[in-house]
């Protein structure tokens, strides 16, 4: 059985910087193995010596406040957190697999009761190898039996209600996903396959005994060894009656015959082996199959958790278009940063853009204008659009793009060995060598550590280069030099963004579509901290 929630024919997969000692332990439903990782992971977090994944994926974390969204999604679960990381850094690269996870996060969205309902019994199911207990190196044959003959007793109690569950509530899952999903565990789980496997373990707990045959090979040594199904029981007819057996010989162990003992242990265990290997491989099969439903339920469960988040906030969600493969296109309405609205109660200003065609946007305007966090709603929307998500906002369409980038301004950092541009210039560096044809850059203030002229010339280098390999630029910058320069050029694959500005300086968040302006308007900062311009003006003049 295949779970294919995720994929349409394959079973979930991670970039390969993603598949760490955690999610290796998450792949083998060790419940044992991912608590002891989990638990490795928050010493790290706690520590501070852990703040964002692994190598290529820090800057992109950080800028975009990625941990603010894992933390949402996963609702204080450490295994929600991981999933939910792995799945938005794992993004789909085709609108087909996007638009088939789209239509099962819907189901996911109408259901969600029976959808927790699923990852509770997978969970359940995993426990159950808990629950027998663990192999140890050299366990006879026989206790290797026993102990799968427990294991898929229960496994076959969820797997009941799983069949209960497709039975009652399959059809009123419309998606591609749910529809296969249920199909599956309809046809697969039929009655009689629980007939049939219910009886094989009554079987194989061996209360009448083992028959074995085996041959004699050179030196009088046993060979061939097989276990036969034990002969059906005489009926109270034939034992009434007396009727004739087949003639049998047996033997009595000594109770201190150790050897003897030993040596009949072996024999049996010989022919118990195939037995016992072949159900530790049923076993594993059952179990293979919930620990990927568990993985793949997982990022659903976390998206169910952060859309009710959003909806508590009163911000709108939509699923985002992912538009035909070749096609520049980006246009939303009232696209909002999903992570800001997180962490305040007020409802957060959307934004409206119309950037179908634009290979560069430019954004400038007043200091506090909400351009970053214009950016950063950008920024989010793509990756989760690519990852199969709903989005912050009342309608998105969008092109899918090779990879997002990100080359936002850092803090002064004392541990810095060389200049800040020197710094800025090697992240650049870093992206230049991993960017390829088809991803977008985002930039928020780049190259504002030097003065205009020098750090305008080198951000025009930068975006020119990445327009020339089909990199779509989206660049916050207050360097006017830089974005008046692009202006002036006319460019048709160009847009310019101005955050709005109220004539009492009052800041509207509002992205509006117009000229760069060679001001950043700091005298509201001023005002903002010493108060009335002309007042400190005429304070100042009478003093002198």
């Amino acid at each position: 059985m295949k779970v294919f929630l995720l994929h349409r024919d394959r079973d979930f997969e991670v970039q390969p910087e993603l598949r760490d000692s955690m999610f290796e332990a998450m792949l083998s439903g060790n419940l044992h193995a991912i608590f002891n990782a989990m638990r490795d992971l928050e010493r790290q977090r706690r520590s501070a010596s852990l703040s964002a994944p692994p190598g290529s994926y820090d800057g992109l974390a950080q800028d975009l406040e990625l941990e603010t969204l894992w933390n949402a999604m996963a609702g204080k679960d450490l295994f929600l957190y991981e999933m939910a990381k792995r799945a938005v850094l794992s993004g789909l690269t085709a609108p087909e697999e996007i638009r088939y996870r789209q239509h099962v996060l819907a189901d996911c969205l109408e259901h969600p009761e029976l959808v927790r309902r699923l990852y509770r019994l997978a969970i359940e199911a995993l426990a159950s190898e808990q629950a027998v207990g663990s192999f140890w190196s050299g366990a006879r044959a026989d206790w290797i039996l026993s102990r799968s003959v427990r294991v898929l007793r229960l496994y076959l109690a969820v797997l009941r209600e799983l069949r209960q569950i497709a039975d009652e509530h399959g059809e009123s899952f419309r998606s591609d996903g749910f529809g296969r999903f249920f199909a599956m565990v309809r046809e697969e789980l039929g009655d009689g396959y629980f007939e049939t496997v219910e009886q094989h373990l009554r079987e194989l707990e061996l209360k009448r005994g083992v028959l074995e045959s085996a041959r004699l090979a050179k030196g009088d040594k046993g060979t061939g060894y097989t276990f036969h199904k034990a002969p059906p029981a005489p009926s109270w007819k034939q034992r009434l009656l007396g009727s004739k057996q087949p003639p049998s010989y047996s033997f009595e162990l000594h109770p201190r015959d150790e050897a003897g003992f030993k040596a009949l242990t072996e024999i049996k265990s010989r022919g118990l082996q195939p037995a016992a290997d072949a159900l530790v491989q049923s076993a594993g099969h059952v179990e293979s199959f919930f620990v990927m439903l568990r993985l793949e339920l997982a990022f659903y469960l976390g998206c169910l958790n952060l859309h009710a988040r959003l909806h508590a906030n009163g911000q709108p969600t939509c699923m985002p278009e992912p538009a035909p493969d070749g096609r520049l296109a980006l246009s939303a309405r009232g696209i909002y940063d999903v992570c800001l609205s997180l962490h305040v109660k007020d409802r957060v200003v959307g934004n409206d853009v119309n950037a179908d065609g634009k290979s560069l946007v430019m954004i400038t305007g007043a200091n506090q204008g909400g351009k970053s966090t214009f950016l950063r709603s950008l920024g989010l929307a793509q990756l989760m659009m690519q990852c199969g998500m709903f989005v912050g906002a009342q309608s998105l369409r969008a092109d899918v793009c090779a990879g997002v980038f990100t080359h936002y301004k850092r803090e002064e950092d004392a541990a810095m060995e060389s200049g800040k541009l020197d710094e800025e210039l090697a992240r650049m560096s870093e992206i230049v060598d991993r960017i390829k044809p088809g991803a977008i850059l985002l930039c928020n203030e780049a190259f504002a550590s030097t003065n205009e002229r020098e750090g305008s010339e080198i951000a025009r280098h930068v975006v020119r280069a990445m327009l020339n390999r089909r990199i779509r630029v989206l660049f916050v910058t207050h360097l006017y030099d830089l974005a008046h320069g692009f202006f002036d050029q006319r460019l048709d694959t160009a847009l310019y963004l101005r955050a709005e500005r109220a004539p009492d300086g009052r800041r509207t968040f509002k992205l509006l579509e117009g000229e760069p302006l060679p001001t950043s308007y700091g005298e509201d900062s001023y005002r903002r901290i010493f108060g009335d311009v002309e007042a400190v003006r005429a304070s100042i003049g009478s003093r002198t």
